[in-house]
Protein backbone atom coordinates (compact mmCIF):
# COMPACT_ATOMS: atom_id res chain seq x y z
CA UNK A 1 0.00 0.00 0.00
CA UNK A 2 1.47 3.19 -0.63
CA UNK A 3 2.59 5.70 1.70
CA UNK A 4 0.29 9.29 1.92
CA UNK A 5 1.93 12.84 2.32
CA UNK A 6 -0.24 15.86 2.57
CA UNK A 7 1.19 18.65 0.96
CA UNK A 8 -0.60 22.49 2.78
CA UNK A 9 -0.13 25.00 0.29
CA UNK A 10 -0.21 24.97 -3.57
CA UNK A 11 2.23 27.62 -4.17
CA UNK A 12 5.63 26.48 -6.22
CA UNK A 13 6.85 24.93 -3.27
CA UNK A 14 4.12 22.74 -2.17
CA UNK A 15 3.49 21.91 -5.64
CA UNK A 16 7.75 21.45 -6.10
CA UNK A 17 6.93 18.69 -2.79
CA UNK A 18 3.84 17.39 -4.66
CA UNK A 19 6.13 16.01 -7.64
CA UNK A 20 8.51 14.76 -5.46
CA UNK A 21 6.63 12.52 -3.63
CA UNK A 22 4.28 11.50 -6.39
CA UNK A 23 6.73 10.73 -8.62
CA UNK A 24 8.24 8.45 -6.27
CA UNK A 25 4.89 6.61 -5.99
CA UNK A 26 3.57 8.02 -3.07
CA UNK A 27 -0.35 9.04 -3.01
CA UNK A 28 -0.52 12.66 -2.12
CA UNK A 29 -3.05 14.71 -0.70
CA UNK A 30 -2.91 18.56 -1.54
CA UNK A 31 -4.77 21.50 0.92
CA UNK A 32 -5.46 24.93 -1.01
CA UNK A 33 -8.37 26.97 -1.02
CA UNK A 34 -7.26 29.00 -4.29
CA UNK A 35 -9.11 27.88 -6.72
CA UNK A 36 -6.01 28.15 -9.34
CA UNK A 37 -4.45 25.59 -7.39
CA UNK A 38 -5.01 22.53 -9.90
CA UNK A 39 -3.95 24.53 -13.00
CA UNK A 40 -0.80 25.35 -11.21
CA UNK A 41 -0.04 22.05 -9.48
CA UNK A 42 -1.14 20.51 -12.93
CA UNK A 43 1.84 22.46 -15.24
CA UNK A 44 4.75 21.79 -11.91
CA UNK A 45 3.84 18.45 -12.25
CA UNK A 46 3.90 18.37 -16.26
CA UNK A 47 7.38 19.87 -15.93
CA UNK A 48 8.69 17.21 -13.27
CA UNK A 49 7.26 14.47 -15.42
CA UNK A 50 9.44 15.66 -17.89
CA UNK A 51 12.67 16.26 -15.95
CA UNK A 52 12.60 14.04 -12.69
CA UNK A 53 11.37 11.02 -14.28
CA UNK A 54 14.16 10.61 -16.31
CA UNK A 55 16.83 12.01 -14.43
CA UNK A 56 18.35 8.62 -12.99
CA UNK A 57 19.35 5.50 -15.55
CA UNK A 58 16.68 3.86 -13.42
CA UNK A 59 12.80 3.94 -13.64
CA UNK A 60 11.25 5.35 -10.86
CA UNK A 61 8.59 3.52 -8.91
CA UNK A 62 4.67 3.39 -10.43
CA UNK A 63 3.47 7.06 -9.62
CA UNK A 64 1.16 7.82 -7.11
CA UNK A 65 -2.39 9.10 -6.55
CA UNK A 66 -3.16 12.90 -6.46
CA UNK A 67 -6.17 14.03 -4.44
CA UNK A 68 -7.10 17.77 -3.70
CA UNK A 69 -8.90 17.99 -0.59
CA UNK A 70 -11.17 20.32 0.65
CA UNK A 71 -10.80 20.18 4.28
CA UNK A 72 -7.66 20.20 6.46
CA UNK A 73 -8.71 17.57 8.08
CA UNK A 74 -9.37 14.81 4.93
CA UNK A 75 -5.64 15.83 4.35
CA UNK A 76 -3.96 14.74 7.18
CA UNK A 77 -5.70 12.00 8.52
CA UNK A 78 -3.79 8.99 7.69
CA UNK A 79 -1.55 10.68 6.20
CA UNK A 80 2.79 9.28 7.10
CA UNK A 81 4.62 13.24 6.18
CA UNK A 82 2.51 15.89 6.29
CA UNK A 83 4.53 19.37 4.67
CA UNK A 84 3.29 22.89 4.81
CA UNK A 85 4.15 25.11 2.73
CA UNK A 86 2.35 28.03 3.02
CA UNK A 87 3.72 31.69 3.09
CA UNK A 88 6.13 33.33 5.40
CA UNK A 89 4.09 34.23 8.55
CA UNK A 90 4.62 33.24 11.99
CA UNK A 91 1.42 33.76 13.27
CA UNK A 92 -0.23 31.76 9.92
CA UNK A 93 2.31 28.95 10.54
CA UNK A 94 1.80 28.46 14.04
CA UNK A 95 -2.16 28.42 14.21
CA UNK A 96 -2.05 25.77 11.00
CA UNK A 97 0.18 23.68 12.78
CA UNK A 98 -2.42 23.41 15.99
CA UNK A 99 -4.84 22.62 13.48
CA UNK A 100 -2.68 19.38 11.91
CA UNK A 101 -1.60 18.45 15.34
CA UNK A 102 -5.52 17.90 15.86
CA UNK A 103 -6.00 15.82 12.89
CA UNK A 104 -2.48 14.24 12.26
CA UNK A 105 -1.93 9.95 13.11
CA UNK A 106 0.52 9.99 15.89
CA UNK A 107 3.55 8.77 13.50
CA UNK A 108 3.57 11.43 11.29
CA UNK A 109 6.09 13.65 10.54
CA UNK A 110 4.99 17.09 10.47
CA UNK A 111 7.16 19.57 8.40
CA UNK A 112 7.58 22.98 7.73
CA UNK A 113 9.10 24.51 4.30
CA UNK A 114 10.02 27.80 6.03
CA UNK A 115 13.01 29.41 4.83
CA UNK A 116 13.46 31.63 7.81
CA UNK A 117 12.27 30.44 10.69
CA UNK A 118 13.36 28.25 13.40
CA UNK A 119 11.64 25.00 14.39
CA UNK A 120 11.90 26.64 18.39
CA UNK A 121 9.47 29.12 16.65
CA UNK A 122 6.88 27.05 15.05
CA UNK A 123 7.16 24.72 18.59
CA UNK A 124 6.07 27.79 20.40
CA UNK A 125 2.80 26.92 22.19
CA UNK A 126 2.27 24.05 20.46
CA UNK A 127 0.66 20.87 22.69
CA UNK A 128 3.36 18.97 21.14
CA UNK A 129 6.04 20.96 19.55
CA UNK A 130 8.59 17.35 19.19
CA UNK A 131 6.57 16.61 16.30
CA UNK A 132 7.59 19.86 14.27
CA UNK A 133 10.65 19.90 12.11
CA UNK A 134 12.07 22.32 9.43
CA UNK A 135 12.76 20.17 6.04
CA UNK A 136 13.57 23.40 3.73
CA UNK A 137 14.11 22.15 0.50
CA UNK A 138 14.86 24.73 -2.82
CA UNK A 139 13.17 25.54 -5.80
CA UNK A 140 12.71 23.17 -8.23
CA UNK A 141 11.80 20.89 -5.48
CA UNK A 142 11.45 17.94 -7.61
CA UNK A 143 14.73 18.12 -9.68
CA UNK A 144 17.32 20.48 -6.23
CA UNK A 145 18.27 17.63 -3.94
CA UNK A 146 19.31 19.77 -1.16
CA UNK A 147 16.54 19.90 2.25
CA UNK A 148 17.34 21.80 5.31
CA UNK A 149 16.49 19.73 7.81
CA UNK A 150 16.84 21.95 11.11
CA UNK A 151 15.56 20.75 14.73
CA UNK A 152 15.31 21.91 18.17
CA UNK A 153 16.21 20.06 21.84
CA UNK A 154 12.82 19.22 21.39
CA UNK A 155 13.07 16.75 18.63
CA UNK A 156 13.61 13.28 19.19
CA UNK A 157 16.49 11.74 17.23
CA UNK A 158 14.38 8.81 16.07
CA UNK A 159 11.81 11.52 14.48
CA UNK A 160 15.07 13.19 12.37
CA UNK A 161 16.77 10.29 11.36
CA UNK A 162 13.21 8.78 10.41
CA UNK A 163 12.70 11.96 8.10
CA UNK A 164 16.27 11.92 6.74
CA UNK A 165 15.69 8.40 5.68
CA UNK A 166 12.97 9.38 4.38
CA UNK A 167 14.31 12.33 2.71
CA UNK A 168 16.93 9.81 0.84
CA UNK A 169 14.31 7.82 -0.32
CA UNK A 170 12.87 10.61 -2.55
CA UNK A 171 16.10 11.30 -3.82
CA UNK A 172 17.14 13.97 -1.69
CA UNK A 173 20.14 15.14 0.35
CA UNK A 174 19.11 15.98 3.95
CA UNK A 175 21.72 18.53 5.75
CA UNK A 176 21.04 18.05 9.06
CA UNK A 177 21.78 21.95 10.19
CA UNK A 178 23.35 21.56 13.32
CA UNK A 179 22.52 24.58 15.37
CA UNK A 180 18.38 26.58 15.29
CA UNK A 181 19.27 30.12 13.34
CA UNK A 182 17.45 32.24 10.63
CA UNK A 183 17.07 31.55 7.46
CA UNK A 184 19.41 28.47 7.62
CA UNK A 185 22.40 27.79 5.67
CA UNK A 186 21.95 27.80 2.11
CA UNK A 187 19.76 30.77 1.99
CA UNK A 188 22.11 33.01 4.65
CA UNK A 189 24.42 32.01 1.57
CA UNK A 190 22.31 33.24 -1.22
CA UNK A 191 21.62 36.22 0.64
CA UNK A 192 25.50 37.75 1.17
CA UNK A 193 25.33 36.88 -2.35
CA UNK A 194 22.30 38.95 -2.73
CA UNK A 195 23.66 41.92 -1.13
CA UNK A 196 26.91 41.99 -3.45
CA UNK A 197 24.80 41.65 -6.29
CA UNK A 198 22.47 44.76 -5.47
CA UNK A 199 25.71 46.69 -4.42
CA UNK A 200 27.25 46.17 -7.63
CA UNK A 201 23.89 46.71 -9.99
CA UNK A 202 23.46 50.28 -7.63
CA UNK A 203 27.25 51.39 -7.55
CA UNK A 204 26.76 50.79 -11.47
CA UNK A 205 30.00 48.72 -11.68
CA UNK A 206 27.87 45.85 -13.40
CA UNK A 207 24.65 45.45 -14.97
CA UNK A 208 22.29 42.51 -13.86
CA UNK A 209 23.24 40.39 -16.98
CA UNK A 210 26.67 40.96 -16.29
CA UNK A 211 26.14 39.88 -12.52
CA UNK A 212 24.69 36.72 -13.71
CA UNK A 213 27.27 35.84 -16.62
CA UNK A 214 30.08 36.72 -13.94
CA UNK A 215 28.81 34.00 -11.73
CA UNK A 216 27.17 31.17 -14.20
CA UNK A 217 30.66 31.29 -16.41
CA UNK A 218 32.86 31.30 -13.52
CA UNK A 219 32.14 30.21 -9.88
CA UNK A 220 28.76 28.90 -10.52
CA UNK A 221 30.03 25.78 -12.22
CA UNK A 222 32.65 25.41 -9.39
CA UNK A 223 30.17 25.31 -7.09
CA UNK A 224 28.25 22.59 -8.65
CA UNK A 225 31.05 20.15 -7.56
CA UNK A 226 32.85 21.77 -4.74
CA UNK A 227 31.69 24.83 -2.14
CA UNK A 228 33.80 27.55 -0.87
CA UNK A 229 36.21 25.12 1.48
CA UNK A 230 36.87 22.68 -1.27
CA UNK A 231 38.07 24.79 -3.54
CA UNK A 232 40.05 26.87 -1.30
CA UNK A 233 41.86 24.16 -0.53
CA UNK A 234 42.47 23.27 -3.90
CA UNK A 235 43.84 27.01 -4.38
CA UNK A 236 45.66 26.22 -1.14
CA UNK A 237 48.33 24.43 -3.35
CA UNK A 238 51.07 22.73 -1.58
CA UNK A 239 51.10 25.46 1.19
CA UNK A 240 47.92 23.80 3.00
CA UNK A 241 45.00 25.07 4.08
CA UNK A 242 46.03 26.29 7.53
CA UNK A 243 48.70 28.27 5.68
CA UNK A 244 46.63 29.53 3.19
CA UNK A 245 44.21 30.28 5.51
CA UNK A 246 46.32 32.56 7.57
CA UNK A 247 47.38 34.03 4.63
CA UNK A 248 44.37 35.52 3.41
CA UNK A 249 42.77 36.24 6.87
CA UNK A 250 44.31 39.56 7.08
CA UNK A 251 42.54 40.35 3.63
CA UNK A 252 39.01 39.54 4.67
CA UNK A 253 39.34 42.60 6.68
CA UNK A 254 39.42 45.17 3.30
CA UNK A 255 36.28 46.85 2.66
CA UNK A 256 36.23 44.95 -0.57
CA UNK A 257 32.65 43.69 0.33
CA UNK A 258 29.22 45.12 1.92
CA UNK A 259 28.02 42.03 3.67
CA UNK A 260 26.68 44.06 5.88
CA UNK A 261 25.24 47.09 4.02
CA UNK A 262 21.66 46.43 2.63
CA UNK A 263 21.53 48.89 -0.82
CA UNK A 264 18.24 50.81 0.00
CA UNK A 265 15.53 49.51 -2.96
CA UNK A 266 14.69 53.18 -3.70
CA UNK A 267 12.16 53.23 -6.71
CA UNK A 268 15.17 54.26 -9.43
CA UNK A 269 16.82 51.76 -8.16
CA UNK A 270 14.20 48.89 -8.77
CA UNK A 271 13.26 50.29 -12.36
CA UNK A 272 16.91 50.17 -13.15
CA UNK A 273 16.96 46.74 -12.14
CA UNK A 274 13.43 45.79 -13.73
CA UNK A 275 15.02 47.42 -17.14
CA UNK A 276 18.58 45.07 -17.05
CA UNK A 277 16.28 42.05 -15.87
CA UNK A 278 14.05 42.82 -18.80
CA UNK A 279 17.04 43.40 -21.50
CA UNK A 280 19.01 39.99 -20.46
CA UNK A 281 16.51 37.37 -20.41
CA UNK A 282 12.66 39.81 -21.59
CA UNK A 283 12.74 37.81 -24.87
CA UNK A 284 11.64 34.17 -22.93
CA UNK A 285 8.42 33.67 -21.57
CA UNK A 286 8.39 31.76 -17.38
CA UNK A 287 7.74 28.81 -18.83
CA UNK A 288 10.82 29.03 -21.69
CA UNK A 289 13.26 29.86 -18.36
CA UNK A 290 11.88 27.28 -16.52
CA UNK A 291 12.19 24.44 -19.31
CA UNK A 292 15.70 26.18 -20.12
CA UNK A 293 16.80 25.83 -16.28
CA UNK A 294 15.18 22.04 -15.79
CA UNK A 295 17.20 21.10 -19.11
CA UNK A 296 20.64 22.18 -17.74
CA UNK A 297 19.86 21.23 -13.96
CA UNK A 298 19.20 17.53 -15.95
CA UNK A 299 22.16 17.38 -17.58
CA UNK A 300 24.55 19.06 -15.26
CA UNK A 301 23.00 16.41 -12.27
CA UNK A 302 23.89 13.26 -14.52
CA UNK A 303 27.26 14.59 -15.68
CA UNK A 304 27.92 14.89 -11.93
CA UNK A 305 26.40 11.41 -11.10
CA UNK A 306 28.99 9.87 -13.88
CA UNK A 307 31.96 10.46 -11.46
CA UNK A 308 29.74 10.72 -8.48
CA UNK A 309 30.26 14.10 -7.26
CA UNK A 310 28.24 16.61 -5.37
CA UNK A 311 24.60 16.28 -5.78
CA UNK A 312 25.55 13.31 -8.45
CA UNK A 313 26.72 11.46 -5.49
CA UNK A 314 22.94 11.60 -4.67
CA UNK A 315 21.66 10.82 -7.59
CA UNK A 316 23.94 7.91 -8.02
CA UNK A 317 23.09 6.48 -4.54
CA UNK A 318 19.53 6.78 -5.38
CA UNK A 319 19.70 4.67 -8.39
CA UNK A 320 22.04 2.15 -7.18
CA UNK A 321 18.92 1.15 -4.18
CA UNK A 322 16.43 1.18 -6.85
CA UNK A 323 18.57 -0.97 -8.93
CA UNK A 324 18.83 -3.05 -5.95
CA UNK A 325 14.99 -3.73 -5.69
CA UNK A 326 14.36 -4.84 -9.08
CA UNK A 327 13.86 -7.66 -10.58
CA UNK A 328 16.16 -7.05 -13.41
CA UNK A 329 18.61 -10.24 -14.67
CA UNK A 330 22.34 -10.66 -14.26
CA UNK A 331 22.75 -14.10 -14.94
CA UNK A 332 21.47 -16.23 -17.32
CA UNK A 333 20.08 -18.39 -14.35
CA UNK A 334 18.11 -14.97 -13.28
CA UNK A 335 15.87 -15.80 -16.87
CA UNK A 336 12.95 -16.98 -16.18
CA UNK A 337 12.69 -18.12 -20.19
CA UNK A 338 15.90 -17.73 -21.65
CA UNK A 339 14.36 -18.33 -25.71
CA UNK A 340 12.31 -14.76 -24.76
CA UNK A 341 13.47 -11.41 -25.01
CA UNK A 342 15.04 -10.20 -21.88
CA UNK A 343 14.86 -7.17 -20.18
CA UNK A 344 17.92 -4.88 -20.30
CA UNK A 345 16.93 -1.18 -20.01
CA UNK A 346 14.07 -0.40 -17.50
CA UNK A 347 14.27 3.48 -17.35
CA UNK A 348 12.72 6.85 -18.70
CA UNK A 349 13.26 9.24 -21.17
CA UNK A 350 15.99 11.75 -19.79
CA UNK A 351 15.73 15.56 -20.84
CA UNK A 352 19.08 16.07 -21.67
CA UNK A 353 18.70 12.55 -24.61
CA UNK A 354 16.49 15.28 -26.47
CA UNK A 355 17.58 18.28 -29.03
CA UNK A 356 15.59 21.25 -29.81
CA UNK A 357 12.82 20.04 -31.76
CA UNK A 358 12.27 17.22 -28.34
CA UNK A 359 13.37 14.08 -30.64
CA UNK A 360 15.81 11.75 -29.24
CA UNK A 361 19.15 12.12 -31.06
CA UNK A 362 21.36 9.47 -32.72
CA UNK A 363 24.22 9.77 -30.56
CA UNK A 364 21.87 9.01 -27.47
CA UNK A 365 20.07 5.72 -29.16
CA UNK A 366 23.48 4.59 -29.32
CA UNK A 367 23.73 5.47 -25.91
CA UNK A 368 20.64 3.81 -24.95
CA UNK A 369 21.21 0.19 -26.68
CA UNK A 370 25.01 0.68 -25.36
CA UNK A 371 23.75 0.32 -22.10
CA UNK A 372 21.85 -2.67 -23.59
CA UNK A 373 24.51 -4.89 -24.70
CA UNK A 374 26.31 -4.18 -21.72
CA UNK A 375 23.83 -5.59 -19.35
CA UNK A 376 23.24 -8.34 -22.01
CA UNK A 377 27.07 -8.80 -21.97
CA UNK A 378 27.19 -9.12 -18.02
CA UNK A 379 24.28 -11.39 -18.11
CA UNK A 380 26.63 -13.74 -20.18
CA UNK A 381 29.42 -13.65 -18.17
CA UNK A 382 31.38 -10.46 -19.27
CA UNK A 383 31.31 -9.07 -16.34
CA UNK A 384 33.21 -5.45 -14.79
CA UNK A 385 35.53 -7.71 -13.51
CA UNK A 386 36.32 -9.91 -16.97
CA UNK A 387 36.55 -6.68 -18.83
CA UNK A 388 39.14 -5.24 -15.69
CA UNK A 389 41.35 -8.75 -16.71
CA UNK A 390 41.79 -7.24 -20.18
CA UNK A 391 39.46 -8.68 -22.51
CA UNK A 392 35.77 -7.97 -23.47
CA UNK A 393 33.49 -7.66 -26.83
CA UNK A 394 34.34 -4.41 -29.07
CA UNK A 395 31.03 -3.60 -31.73
CA UNK A 396 32.38 -4.05 -35.16
CA UNK A 397 28.97 -3.49 -37.06
CA UNK A 398 25.75 -2.24 -36.03
CA UNK A 399 22.22 -0.74 -38.03
CA UNK A 400 19.81 1.66 -36.28
CA UNK A 401 15.72 1.77 -37.04
CA UNK A 402 13.96 5.23 -35.87
CA UNK A 403 10.95 5.02 -36.13
CA UNK A 404 9.02 6.94 -33.68
CA UNK A 405 9.75 10.32 -31.49
CA UNK A 406 10.55 9.75 -27.52
CA UNK A 407 8.97 12.11 -24.99
CA UNK A 408 10.98 13.46 -22.38
CA UNK A 409 10.07 11.66 -18.98
CA UNK A 410 8.34 8.67 -20.80
CA UNK A 411 8.81 5.48 -20.22
CA UNK A 412 11.90 3.59 -21.65
CA UNK A 413 12.26 0.09 -22.07
CA UNK A 414 14.57 -2.10 -23.95
CA UNK A 415 14.41 -6.13 -24.76
CA UNK A 416 17.28 -7.78 -26.44
CA UNK A 417 17.92 -11.33 -28.17
CA UNK A 418 21.26 -13.02 -29.05
CA UNK A 419 20.28 -13.84 -32.99
CA UNK A 420 23.70 -16.05 -33.03
CA UNK A 421 27.04 -16.64 -31.46
CA UNK A 422 30.01 -18.26 -32.42
CA UNK A 423 33.88 -18.26 -32.64
CA UNK A 424 33.97 -15.26 -30.76
CA UNK A 425 31.16 -13.30 -32.20
CA UNK A 426 27.56 -12.26 -31.21
CA UNK A 427 24.82 -11.13 -33.24
CA UNK A 428 22.42 -8.96 -31.16
CA UNK A 429 19.04 -7.58 -31.57
CA UNK A 430 17.31 -4.73 -29.51
CA UNK A 431 14.06 -3.00 -29.07
CA UNK A 432 13.07 0.01 -27.43
CA UNK A 433 9.56 0.83 -26.64
CA UNK A 434 7.71 2.87 -24.91
CA UNK A 435 4.47 1.28 -23.51
CA UNK A 436 3.22 -0.12 -26.88
CA UNK A 437 4.93 1.93 -29.01
CA UNK A 438 8.27 0.76 -30.98
CA UNK A 439 10.64 3.71 -31.06
CA UNK A 440 13.66 2.01 -32.44
CA UNK A 441 15.03 -1.48 -32.72
CA UNK A 442 19.26 -2.21 -33.57
CA UNK A 443 21.56 -4.82 -34.59
CA UNK A 444 24.71 -5.25 -33.30
CA UNK A 445 27.80 -7.62 -34.71
CA UNK A 446 30.30 -7.78 -31.69
CA UNK A 447 33.71 -9.70 -32.01
CA UNK A 448 35.52 -11.23 -28.64
CA UNK A 449 38.67 -9.13 -28.25
CA UNK A 450 41.87 -9.05 -26.39
CA UNK A 451 41.21 -4.90 -25.46
CA UNK A 452 45.09 -4.43 -24.86
CA UNK A 453 45.98 -5.19 -28.78
CA UNK A 454 42.49 -4.76 -30.03
CA UNK A 455 42.99 -8.22 -31.85
CA UNK A 456 40.38 -10.88 -31.73
CA UNK A 457 40.84 -13.93 -29.04
CA UNK A 458 38.23 -16.73 -28.04
CA UNK A 459 36.56 -15.93 -24.65
CA UNK A 460 37.21 -17.74 -21.76
CA UNK A 461 34.80 -21.64 -21.50
CA UNK A 462 32.36 -20.27 -19.20
CA UNK A 463 31.60 -17.12 -21.20
CA UNK A 464 31.32 -18.82 -24.21
CA UNK A 465 29.17 -21.40 -23.31
CA UNK A 466 27.05 -19.04 -21.76
CA UNK A 467 26.65 -17.65 -25.75
CA UNK A 468 25.84 -20.80 -27.15
CA UNK A 469 23.33 -21.76 -24.83
CA UNK A 470 21.42 -18.45 -24.86
CA UNK A 471 21.97 -18.55 -28.81
CA UNK A 472 20.64 -22.07 -28.63
CA UNK A 473 17.32 -20.68 -26.49
CA UNK A 474 16.60 -17.98 -28.58
CA UNK A 475 16.67 -19.74 -31.89
CA UNK A 476 13.94 -21.36 -31.41
CA UNK A 477 11.86 -17.49 -31.42
CA UNK A 478 11.16 -16.45 -34.99
CA UNK A 479 13.69 -13.68 -36.34
CA UNK A 480 12.05 -10.32 -35.41
CA UNK A 481 11.02 -8.16 -38.34
CA UNK A 482 13.37 -6.05 -39.66
CA UNK A 483 16.80 -8.04 -38.41
CA UNK A 484 19.44 -8.85 -41.22
CA UNK A 485 20.89 -5.85 -41.81
CA UNK A 486 24.15 -6.57 -40.66
CA UNK A 487 26.03 -9.67 -41.60
CA UNK A 488 28.09 -11.86 -39.49
CA UNK A 489 31.10 -13.08 -41.43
Amino acid sequence: MARVAAIIGGGVVGAGWAARFLLNGWDVRLFDPDPATPDRVGAVLARARRALAGLGDVALPAEGTLSFCGLISETVTGADWIQESVPERLELKQTLFRKLQEHADEGAILASSTSGLTPSELQAGLSDPGRILVCHPLDPVYLLPLVEVVHSDKNHPDLIDRARDTLAELGMFALRVRGEITAHVADRLQEALWREALWLVRDEVAQVGEVDEALRMGPGLRWAQMGPFESARIAAGEEGMEAFLRRIGPALNWSRSKLTEVPELDPALIARIVEQSDDASGHMTLDELRDQRDRTLVALLRSLSADSRGAGAVLRRRDKARAEGRAMPRRIADLADPSQPILTVDRAVPLDWLDDHDRMTGARHLEAFGQATDRLLEILGCTPEYIAAGKGFLVTESHIRQLDAAQAGAPLRICSRVLGAGDGRLHLWHEMMSGARLLASAEHLLEHADLDTRQTCAPDPALAEAMRQLARAQARTPAPEGAGRVRPG
